[in-house]
């Protein structure tokens, strides 16, 4: 079965999944740490600037505290910062991996923590797909219709929704579709920025060049 990291780097970029098939582990420490920030929202809205200052977080403290209180007007703030359950393997028909929170409510919501920084506006193409695939999982157990999941950007303080959309489906069956039918490297992307961020580069072939040698000097 396809779990939610898989589908998430194929999504990301199939070559790269493909390089990595097998090598999942365990996210490392300073991932696991950022991530914990998401089951600390209270605290850290108290918290000094000399507190704040020690956390692994991207904004000032100044405005890190007035992101978590703009998070704390959500109708599910209190979903958030106690969430009906923490760390749930989800086994869908396709899909299965962790939600991080399964937000309470009707319908109940699940919850990815990235440790990362949000795009201007929705979430990245991975994390939305990774969101559909934990959706959808949670709507097998449940037998019941789960219509969106959440992205949150603990180090941010900003939590994003992403509905079960036809669109955003579609990105999941896409994906999906692709990762069944990988049984050799898939072809190169044209995304010079991923290729420089790849742990794969090498092995993959790709020649980035620098801007320097793009513009002939």
């Amino acid at each position: 079965m396809i779990t939610f990291g898989a589908l998430a780097r194929a999504a990301y970029c199939p070559r790269q999944y493909y390089y990595a098939r097998g090598e999942e582990s365990g996210p490392p420490p300073e991932v696991e740490t950022r991530r914990e920030l998401a089951f600390r929202y209270p605290d850290l809205r108290t918290a000094s600037d000399a507190e704040l200052a020690a956390e692994p977080i991207g904004p000032s403290p100044s405005a890190y505290r007035a992101a978590l209180d703009r998070l704390a007007t959500r109708t599910d703030w209190e979903g958030l910062v106690d969430p009906a359950e923490r760390e749930v393997v989800l086994s869908g028909r396709e899909c299965r991996g962790v939600a991080h929170k399964v937000v309470s409510g009707e319908p109940p919501t699940p919850t990815f923590v990235s440790p990362g920084r949000p795009p201007e506006r929705g979430v990245w193409r991975p994390q939305r797909v990774r969101a559909v695939a934990a959706a959808k999982a949670l709507a097998w157990e449940r037998e019941r219709e789960i219509p969106a999941a959440l992205v949150e950007y603990p180090a941010h303080g900003i939590v994003r929704r992403v509905e079960l959309t036809t669109r955003n489906k579609a990105a999941y069956r896409r994906t999906v579709r692709t990762v069944r039918a990988v049984d050799g490297p898939p072809p190169r992307i044209d995304d010079e920025a991923k290729c420089d961020a790849c742990d794969y580069r090498e092995r993959c072939g790709v020649r980035t060049r620098s801007l320097k040698s793009l513009l002939g000097l």
